[in-house]
């Protein structure tokens, strides 16, 4: 006789609401002696208890529900044992299994522990889908964080996507669910089933730690191998520290992956595929070296469901996007971008994430990762949620991706998207629509704190990674150091530098004598932080046009003010990043549906831009004085800054030793100056390193034919002077021979 079951647990297994699966499921103590095994089989036509160590039938299940609930008695065993289950189908086929109900809890003490306190660093080990044998049997072990919920199911292709099917194991104490399923591996498909406190099904969930993702626009998890990558980038990572440092050279090459290039594109760069992470490592990787760019930083790879997004609202912050290919072959671009000599920055969002069903809003039915007051946990701008910083477990998970980023795919920097709009609780809102902080006032102490926290971890356990905030206002110590009192980042984009300079290059020449402190005001706070000088994305888009699309004037001078304004960029204090396109004068506004229009290089005019940006990177990396003092004021001088009439500046900059200093000048209006005395440090020859409108880069070749000679005569404040001719709208870059 099979032993009776309370029917009330029985009807909560058959309608997937049993809060404790674990507890009737699988091998227990049978009242009165023995043992008893239940499970729930909806689909089979009959069940078979077999011994996993002898594959001895033992018994037969009997039916004590016809929607599928089998129970077998062994009167006899006290003792409990490996067992498998042999189903039996309709047609007469039968098919061992391993039940997982008879392994026991898979995390450690420890594990738990640091859950329940937020404060794993490593979570994403503990959580997520990792395959594994556990007591010598493969699968996959499954691990999710939802307090809130009274059952949480792995869904998916091993289980027909039935929430009856698998209901996980509750860990009480730090709100974690976990199941071990025999047989999945890597590559199958699945989600969360949860219903909430109220016993409500909410829309199936994607795994918050999962590695991988579908394809969109499908949007479950896919469980991801295992193995570990064999990384040959030793060498790249024992020198990172010093090239990521403030006095190296530092040019970065931000690229949108799925819009860079398209393969089988047609002329035009519409239509085609995406190229995988292999064909970028191919194609991408080479291209940025040979243009002398030190860094490529991607727009967010982390998972996301929506194009036209970017990747700025993703919602697999541990998935590479699967769009280029698997988390491996992720690892196996940066590991050939390392071996290039280039860095690999990702763009990471911790500031919001999107409201589609299958993400993280109201994960467990309740405001689990978002604050529940629309005025602390909604972005108006973006329509998406806001993480709520001052829960431990929702700091500590996204803590733990910005290390996981670091960990497992040996990224060396992050990006930070939006971090203005973490700093100010009343960011984007009008009185009224936001909750002042415990202290009354408008800082996010939360946020405030998570960031240092992050920044904090990551300098420690990562040496040579670094941080880059994009961050708009003048929040003060943004890259200073948290010990003193500063936000802890290394560096923090200029967006100050770049919206003045842009809106002095889009001045007709003429008009540039009334706005010309829009070139120089940026060096009255310069140095108060660790500056990235960005012509980044969001400059070519909504409306904004191309980056020469910006430049007044015909065609040949839109060309020669931009290489006027690249000879400036990369001649002033200040790292730099420029957005793919620009480096060849992409005409259209960026569109991410579509790759860049690359027949542009065969017209001499894009080819000659590309041409100097390659020169201007040659030269900033093989200069001490153009980076040395990038951050430091001891390596910047005007020269003069005051000849507003005629749209010249001048200025020079040091190295912190014996190098050669250089002198750069710039004349942003299309008539030639002839004289031009400028005065200098030092006697001697003088050598043109860059010449904006020399004719290989496109322009008209004027210039001082390659030297110039000092002459002892004083002017600006110093012993010597070069008598120069200005090219029209060019940036000359002059450094002493000798």
């Amino acid at each position: 006789m099979a032993q009776p079951a309370a029917d009330a647990e029985i009807d909560a297994i058959l309608g997937g609401r049993h809060g404790d699966p674990f507890g009737f499921l699988g091998m227990h103590e049978a009242v009165g002696g023995g043992l008893v095994v239940r499970s729930f089989q909806p689909h089979a036509a009959g069940l078979e208890l077999v011994e996993a160590k002898t594959g001895k039938r033992l018994a037969a299940f009997e039916l004590a529900h016809p929607g599928g609930l089998f129970v077998a008695v062994l009167p006899r065993r006290r003792k409990p044992f490996a067992y498998r289950l042999r189903l039996g189908a309709a047609d007469g086929s039968a098919q061992e299994i391993d039940d997982p109900y008879r392994f026991g809890p898979l995390l450690g003490e420890l594990d738990i522990h640091l859950l329940a306190e937020g404060s794993h660093q490593r979570l994403y080990e503990a959580l997520g889908a990792h395959p594994a044998a556990v007591d010598g049997v493969a699968g996959t072990r499954f691990a999710v964080w939802a307090p809130g919920a009274a059952r949480v199911s792995v869904v998916g292709d091993c289980n027909g996507w039935d929430g009856r099917r698998h209901p996980m194991r509750l860990h009480p104490s730090c709100g974690v669910w976990e199941i071990f399923l025999p047989g999945v591996g890597p590559g199958a498909r699945y989600k969360y089933e949860i219903l909430g406190a109220d016993g409500a099904l909410l829309p199936q969930k994607a795994d918050p730690v999962g590695f991988q993702a579908e394809p969109p626009p499908r949007t479950a998890s896919v469980v991801a191998a295992d193995e570990a990558h064999r990384w040959v980038d030793g060498d790249w990572m024992a020198r990172r520290q010093a090239a990521q440092s403030r006095d190296a050279p530092i040019s970065i090459y931000e690229v949108h992956l799925a819009s860079w290039r398209r393969a089988d594109a047609d002329g035009d760069g519409q239509g085609g595929r995406y190229l995988s992470y292999a064909e970028l490592a191919a194609e991408l990787i080479p291209y940025v070296k040979e243009l002398g760019f030190t860094h490529i930083e991607l727009m967010p790879v982390s998972e996301y469901p929506f194009d036209g997004s970017w990747g700025y609202q993703p919602v697999g912050l541990f998935a590479p996007t699967s769009r280029h290919g698997t988390p491996a072959e992720f690892q196996a671009f940066v590991d050939a971008a390392h071996a290039a000599g280039l860095g690999v920055l990702v763009d990471w969002v911790p500031g919001h994430f999107p409201t589609d069903p299958h993400g993280l809003g109201e994960f467990d039915g309740s405001h689990l990762y978002e604050h529940a007051d629309p005025r602390q946990g909604f972005h108006q701008d973006w329509n998406t949620l806001i993480y709520n910083y001052g829960r431990a477990e929702v700091s500590g998970f996204l803590l733990a991706n910005a290390l996981y980023w670091l960990d497992r795919f040996h990224v060396d920097g992050l990006r930070v998207d939006a971090v203005a709009s973490m700093l100010y609780l009343d960011y984007s809102r009008r009185p009224g629509e936001w909750v002042p902080n415990r202290l009354g006032g408008r800082e996010n102490l939360e946020a405030i704190e998570f960031l240092k926290a992050t920044n904090r971890a990551v300098y420690a356990g990562f040496p040579g990674a670094i941080t880059v905030a994009e961050e708009s206002t003048a929040w003060e110590g943004v890259s200073r150091p948290t010990e003193s009192g500063g936000l802890g980042f290394g560096y923090k984009w200029n967006m100050g530098w770049m919206n003045d300079t842009l809106r002095y290059m889009a001045k007709e020449p003429i008009h540039r004598r009334f706005h010309h402190h829009d070139l120089t005001f940026g060096l009255s706070y310069g140095f108060s932080e660790n500056f990235v000088l960005p012509l980044s994305h969001d400059e070519t888009v909504h409306g904004k046009g191309s980056l020469i699309g910006k430049m007044p004037g015909d065609e040949w001078q839109k060309f020669a003010n931009l290489r006027a304004y690249f000879g400036f960029m990369w001649s002033h204090p200040g790292k730099k990043l420029l957005f793919m396109g620009g480096e060849f004068g992409q005409l259209r506004e960026w569109n991410h549906d579509r790759g860049l229009d690359w027949h542009l290089l065969d017209r001499p005019f894009h080819a000659g831009l590309q041409r100097l940006v390659r020169d201007l990177n040659r030269l900033y990396r093989a200069t001490p004085a153009l980076h040395r003092l990038d951050c430091d004021p001891g390596g910047f001088e005007w020269i003069d800054n005051q000849d507003a009439e005629n749209s010249v500046l001048s200025y020079l900059r040091r190295g912190p030793g014996g190098e050669k200093p250089v002198v750069v000048v710039c004349n942003f209006t299309p008539t030639p100056r002839h004289p031009c005395r400028i005065g200098v440090p030092q006697g001697g020859i003088w050598r043109e390193l860059i010449n904006t409108d020399a004719t290989d880069y496109g322009g008209s070749g004027l210039g001082n034919l390659g030297t110039v000679t000092a002459e002892p005569v004083e002017s600006h404040g110093r012993p010597h002077s070069l008598v120069l001719s200005l090219p029209p709208l060019g940036t000359l870059i002059l450094q002493p021979e000798g």
